[in-house]
């Protein structure tokens, strides 16, 4: 479903430039996206999809060209200023702590406190139960009880609760890497119904996967790199899943 959102660019990459030595691993690669807008990311190993990525989330520092986020130009240094942004990252094995609940993985790093008379400010539990369950419904989700330790949910329920995550923290773009590798099929076609939802909350997404079928079902637009450089920027309307396998093979 397009919306309005569609038409505001979220994310503008000009120019950008990483070496690792010797090696560049990208050269002058420019991207943007949309509010609202599914870009599907695709390439080989080694193509530079990866590289980029870890430049928008700020786990490595370009070295030439900017970023723009919102209309602003930005230095995203680190993750943190990332997340503060409002970019999120959801890998195909997300970072949770499977001993620990679905309330405490939805709020981890951003427990809500209860202060007054304790000053040591012990965590709010009932907001953190009630408030995590009330996420996990709004992406679709239904578990019975926010005590479940996330090791006993399946691979689709953990993509699940990160999603959920990333919405209630009032995500303005996420990226997906990977998000359906060692999933089940029913559990793969709930991931790919989560990422079209995105798009009717003006969330940008950069959905990253090997599995070129899943790319062109859910993406709006999709950008094709190897060897560093960027090779395509089509809409999906205008190409087929054998064209993009002759693009990036």
């Amino acid at each position: 479903m397009t919306t309005n959102n569609q038409n505001i660019e979220l994310l503008k990459c000009e120019g950008i430039n990483k070496w690792y030595g010797n090696l560049h691993a990208l050269k002058d690669v420019n991207m943007s996206i949309n509010k609202g807008e599914v870009i599907g990311l695709i390439g080989d190993n080694g193509a530079g999809k990866s590289t980029l990525i870890k430049i928008i989330c700020g786990v490595h520092k370009l070295d030439k060209g900017s970023v723009h986020f919102e209309g602003n130009q930005v230095s995203i240094d680190n993750p943190k200023a990332a997340m503060k942004l409002g970019i999120e990252t959801i890998h195909q094995y997300s970072t949770m702590f499977q001993e620990m609940s679905i309330a405490r993985n939805v709020f981890i790093g951003r427990e809500p406190k209860k202060f007054g008379l304790n000053f040591l400010g012990l965590l709010d539990e009932k907001t953190m139960d009630h408030e995590s369950m009330k996420a996990i419904k709004d992406v679709g989700l239904d578990l019975r009880s926010p005590h479940i330790p996330v090791k006993e949910l399946s691979g689709g329920e953990r993509q699940g609760v990160a999603i959920a995550r990333s919405m209630f923290f009032k995500s303005k773009m996420l990226i997906l890497d990977e998000p359906t590798n060692h999933l089940s099929v029913k559990e793969t076609l709930k991931v790919l119904e989560y990422i079209q939802s995105l798009k009717n909350l003006g969330i940008g997404s950069i959905f990253i996967s090997h599995n070129l079928y899943h790319v062109h079902e859910v993406s709006d637009r999709i950008v094709g790199m190897a060897r560093g450089e960027k090779v395509c920027d089509m809409n999906k309307d205008e190409t087929t899943v054998n064209d993009l396998i002759k693009l990036i093979g």
